[in-house]
């Protein structure tokens, strides 16, 4: 009767297993989702979208973009954690399930566990905007602003964790100065209450923010990276300005829930690579200031562990906490 009962479930784990492998041969066989945990029109949106329209012709399947804004990104993030592990079901990762994740305490889920990068798609440094009619035109000169009413200056953001959130509390934590964080469900309605003098300042990707500054509706002071932005040259970085050391660089991850084989991941990735390949993205994104990444998913694992490593500290040090 024991070896009977052995012979049974050997025999329906090499089923499942047979199975399973088949699954991961004719994958995909129907559209796939890819979730934006943000709001549409901001600079996560964008990028799935170029990204989409380009994976989807070479999947055979169409790539549907599905924004889930919240909780500063973590609606859309336990969606994807808790759906099902078979590959149809894709999300843009940021800084908010890559790296800032010590902001959190109470989450449901668990991102650095319950997520898995397929791949690193890009980074985009960000550019530090004002409104129009604030009466400042450099960074010293909004820090002064800030120094001498504190408490007063607001700034938006996509939601508490997200990049546009980290990047000015670091500069709040470098610089000394106190103002007030106001969180939304994305970056673009974060920049419509900039236009419509509701905040003073945000964070914003120089893509999303290129029209605007070119349009004078918004005064761009500096930019997050490390250089100055091909496409804004004449801005110079927060550190050229008067905050040496300041860096902030967004960076994008596809992922996928922890569970989905390493057959589909290994094929995703592929497919991706090749994406990030492709002329007419490449030249579509360094005009918007993005700069494509691809590779392994070993390699975007270890962008995040070192990228949560770095913002923990900040997050410890400068007491940052959720508004």
């Amino acid at each position: 009767m024991y070896k009977q009962l052995l012979k049974t479930v050997l025999g329906l784990t090499l089923g499942a297993l047979v199975l399973g492998a088949a699954a991961q041969d004719s994958y995909p066989n129907k559209a796939i989702k890819l979730v934006v945990p943000y709001a549409a029109g901001g600079p996560a949106d964008m990028l799935a979208r170029m990204v989409a329209e380009k994976l989807g012709p070479r999947l055979g399947q169409p790539v549907v973009i599905d924004n889930k804004p919240g909780a500063g990104g973590h609606t859309g993030g336990e969606l994807v954690a808790r759906g099902p592990a078979d590959g149809y079901t894709l999300m843009l990762a940021t800084i908010a399930h890559n790296g800032a994740v010590a902001l959190y305490p109470k989450l449901r889920y668990d991102p650095l566990k319950e997520l898995k990068p397929v791949i690193l798609i890009a980074e985009s440094p960000s550019v530090l905007l004002v409104r129009q009619d604030l009466p400042v035109h450099s960074v010293q000169e909004l820090l002064a602003l800030a120094r001498r009413q504190p408490g007063k200056l607001s700034y938006g953001s996509a939601g508490n964790g997200s990049a546009m959130h980290m990047a000015a509390e670091l500069l709040r934590y470098m610089s000394k100065v106190d103002y007030v964080h106001v969180p939304y469900r994305g970056g673009a309605p974060a920049m419509a209450d900039l236009l419509g003098g509701q905040i003073d300042f945000l964070f914003d990707s120089v893509g999303t923010a290129h029209a605007q500054i070119k349009s004078g509706k918004v005064r761009a002071l500096a930019v997050t990276g490390t250089s100055r932005s091909p496409s804004l040259p004449d801005v110079p970085t927060v550190a050229e300005a008067g905050v040496p050391g300041y860096s902030s660089v967004p960076w994008y991850t596809i992922s996928v829930a922890s569970g989905v084989p390493d057959a589909i991941v290994n094929k995703l990735n592929a497919e991706l690579n090749a994406v990030l390949k492709a002329p007419d993205l490449i030249q579509r994104w360094e005009g918007l200031g993005v700069v494509a990444l691809g590779g392994t998913p070993a390699e975007a694992a270890q962008r995040n562990q070192a990228e949560t490593a770095k913002w923990s500290a900040v997050i410890a040090a400068a007491h940052i906490q959720l508004d």
